[in-house]
């Protein structure tokens, strides 16, 4: 197998024996570092504080990740101007965070009889962000309630 000692130079190709014997001379573990390869490559160090360090950098990389949220805007067909521009302004602070945003548009009574008006609204909504999200699911009907989602870009 091939050896690499406590200092990080490789000793070459050495008998199973010899390198635990290193490694029990060292007051270390031998630790199988890449098993598939020809011959396999073995290491002499503290295993368990090999353990406690791949431990902490996996931490941090989970640290470091963002869970990408779906926050939902609520309009109704008819909604009226200043309402539109507050629920957009809404809707640029959630993708400067980076989470996606569900549209949701909710038909009342005769409002369903009128579903272009939807259409419409959604529309606008799609050409306003165009410049800085993409359209992750078209706008459908579903029930009383015709959905879109939207994804930064």
């Amino acid at each position: 197998m091939q050896l690499i000692d406590t200092e990080g130079t490789n000793r070459g190709a050495v008998p199973i024996e010899q390198a635990l014997e290193a490694a029990a001379d060292a007051g270390m573990d031998l630790v199988e570092i890449a098993p598939n390869s020809s011959p396999p490559v073995c290491k002499i160090l503290d295993y368990g504080r090999f353990k406690f360090q791949a431990q902490k950098k996996a931490a941090e990389a989970r640290k470091k990740q963002k869970t990408v949220e779906i926050k939902e805007i609520k309009m109704r067909p008819n909604i009226d101007v200043h309402d539109y521009e507050v629920k957009m302004r809404s809707v640029r602070r959630f993708f400067d965070e980076g989470d996606k945003v569900k549209v949701t548009l909710r038909f009342r009574g005769r409002e369903m009889a009128h579903q272009e008006l939807g259409v419409r609204l959604l529309d606008r909504v799609k050409e306003e962000t165009a410049t800085y999200a993409k359209v992750e699911a078209e706008p459908r009907l579903e029930g009383r309630q015709m959905t879109m989602v939207l994804a930064p870009r």
